[in-house]
């Protein structure tokens, strides 16, 4: 704290890439448990504003057990790993299967099916990690 203007240390533009950490963090624990809710590029925007904001949070969430690997695997190798790849796969697929089964109207099922193709050949054409 700033003794002369009583102020705390962080700018303006520190709690803004923070808060956006914190909300990117927020959505890739949703996406862990939602199928539609992409988790790892989450993971990789939370990363980011964490590097521009806290240094404690940043080693927090390269050191997590579950999303430090997917961090390390993306920044070290701009690779997906092979189990993260079958589960994002797997949910795209199941969630237009959802979609059809509902019955969605079929400009959204279209527009739907496009997202989740392009999606899937992105996340399908990344390389996986060497052997941990």
């Amino acid at each position: 704290m700033d003794r002369e203007s009583g102020r705390s240390g962080i700018s303006p533009r520190r709690a803004v890439w923070f808060a956006v950490g914190i909300a990117a963090l927020a959505l890739a624990a949703l996406g862990a448990a939602l199928p539609l809710l992409p988790t790892t590029p989450f993971l990789l925007v939370a990363a980011y504003a964490f590097a521009r904001s806290s240094k404690r949070w940043h080693a927090w969430l390269h050191s997590h057990r579950v999303f430090g690997p997917l961090i390390r695997d993306w920044r070290e190798h701009r690779a997906i790993h092979r189990r993260a790849k079958i589960v994002g796969v797997a949910s795209m697929v199941a969630v237009l299967a959802i979609s059809v089964a509902a019955e969605v109207d079929p400009v959204i099922l279209a527009v739907q099916a496009v997202v989740l193709s392009a999606s899937a050949a992105f996340v399908l054409s990344r390389p996986s990690p060497p052997d941990r």
